[in-house]
């Protein structure tokens, strides 16, 4: 390719590039500015916290439950089409929200539309990305920029929302996130989508009903953790005025996840049953089939897992034990935030360097080491030097093997898969954040030690649930996609390049 040629070529992928990036710190921010906000906005809708708090929840359900069938009509909308939507209902959902004098209309607003938006906009990110650049190498580049948005996204989101919200309201917060949404919209014009071979799908209906109810009730499960505990429940479960599971029982977690699990067989049996009839399903069986695929899956739950529950663990040590507020909280957070943003920027300079598989097992022994630090050396009180060592490696590890493990599990497949398997990714991902925070906040009630010991009993769990996904990352085949092409449909994986 000429130079002129390669320019074009460059600039054209930016232009792509900027908008799901922004796509992706949005999602990610709104996933977690609100926690900071709750009290302000229960005061000015004259709601309670619980209230407010069960709009996180609802949030998060949405958007679980909806983003495998938003991914899959990218296949029948078109990406970028969906894109877009997502993007416009999102922006629709955040202006109801600013706007809302009352907890219903936050719901329907914040919960609903920027929940349904979400689940249309970002599985489009990640299958763009994977067909547009056909090579393992650059879509390392690519998806570390796209990680590290979402980690900024994440880990900025209580310090932005506190500033927002401190200096001028929460609805500005809303209001923020409206505005950022329209840019990207503008700036989404120049996006190209590669044209889609064959007849588009039929939108398999009954199959996104019950993966939505299955992939609903499983994380509602988990949400309810920190209310009930995962063992004896902490409190009467009642069902209006009717105890249905008193104090000292099992846990209605598991009624709730086993409800979930249940949907979860149905749609199984549902879609084999369909698959063997020659009907288009939501989600082919065929995928589970992928071992490559399948254990990278198994490392981004884990990666989310950690993440989410370290930042939690973090925070609240931080406001219950040191007593900071949530901009000081995010400050301390800060170097986790450079650490990942580093290694996302060099994602496509490890992965000309180094197969996928070895930075996933690179980035798990970091974030350990990273965990070990935090443990060894925080204490009550401590200084800010003190969090330094261990939450920047922790950031490092994380930044660096989320992108491998996407990359890994999206360049698992060929194009005509890309919807599928990009819902399914998000889907883990999802399932992994609810998990970190609900193992943590269970972990934290249960323990009842010394002040400090029940952060350090979480953080060490967690650490245990990291050292589980390096194992799943070292059985990763050594001959997994590394810097070939997506895998023409009937394989799975590419041709290895040698590492230099």
């Amino acid at each position: 390719m000429t130079d002129a040629g390669a320019s074009k070529a460059g600039a054209a992928a930016r232009a792509m590039i900027l908008p799901l990036a922004l796509a992706q710190f949005i999602a990610s921010y709104a996933a977690t500015n609100m926690n900071v906000a709750i009290s302000a906005i229960a005061t000015d809708l004259g709601t309670t916290v619980a209230g407010v708090q069960t709009a996180i929840t609802l949030f998060t359900l949405t958007m679980a439950a909806l983003m495998i069938p938003g991914s899959k009509l990218t296949d029948i909308w078109g990406r970028k089409r969906c894109f877009m939507i997502g993007l416009a209902v999102y922006a629709v959902g955040g202006l109801l929200a600013a706007l809302s004098q009352g907890l219903p209309l936050l719901i329907i607003g914040y919960s609903l539309l920027e929940g349904v938006g979400s689940a249309l906009m970002i599985p489009p990110i990640y299958i763009l990305v994977t067909v547009t650049f056909p090579d393992v190498t650059s879509r390392a580049k690519y998806f570390g920029v796209i990680s590290g948005a979402g980690g900024l996204g994440a880990a900025a989101g209580p310090l932005i929302g506190g500033l927002v919200t401190s200096a001028i309201s929460w609805r500005a917060s809303f209001g923020l996130q409206v505005l950022v949404v329209l840019w990207i919209i503008w700036l989404a014009r120049k996006i190209t989508d590669p044209a889609q071979e064959g007849p588009r799908p039929r939108f398999d209906l009954a199959g996104a009903v019950l993966s939505a109810a299955g992939l609903f009730f499983v994380v509602l499960g988990l949400l309810q953790s920190r209310t009930y505990g995962f063992g004896k429940s902490r409190q009467d479960f009642t069902i209006g005025n009717t105890v249905v599971i008193p104090k000292g029982g099992i846990s209605p977690v598991w009624l709730f996840v086993a409800i979930g699990a249940l949907f979860l067989l149905w749609f199984f049996l549902y879609t084999r049953s369909a698959e063997r009839k020659g009907r288009d399903v939501l989600l082919p069986l065929r995928l589970f089939r992928n071992k490559i695929s399948n254990l990278g899956l198994g490392t981004q739950t884990v990666q989310w897992l950690i993440l989410q529950g370290t930042f939690f663990t973090v925070s609240v040590y931080l406001q219950e034990v040191n007593h900071y507020n949530a901009i000081q909280t995010g400050l301390i957070l800060t170097p986790a935030t450079i650490g990942i943003l580093a290694a996302s920027a060099g994602a496509d300079r490890f992965a000309r360097r180094h197969p996928q598989r070895w930075l996933i097992i690179a980035g798990f022994l970091v974030t350990a080491a990273g965990m070990i630090l935090l443990l060894v050396l925080v204490r009550a009180h401590a200084g800010i030097w003190r969090w330094i060592p261990g939450l920047l490696l922790f950031g490092i590890g994380i930044g660096d093997m989320l992108t491998a493990s996407v990359n890994v599990v999206q360049s698992s497949f060929p194009d005509t898969d890309q919807g599928e398997i990009s819902g399914l990714s998000r889907s883990v991902s999802n399932l992994g954040s609810s998990l970190g925070t609900a193992l943590v906040g269970s972990a934290l009630v249960a323990v009842k030690l010394p002040e400090g010991k029940p952060f350090a009993v979480a953080l060490t769990m967690l650490l245990v649930i990291a050292l589980i996904g390096l194992v799943l990352a070292v059985l990763i085949p050594r001959q997994s996609i590394e810097a070939g092409t997506t895998p023409s449909p009937g394989t799975e994986t590419a041709t290895r390049q040698p590492t230099p």
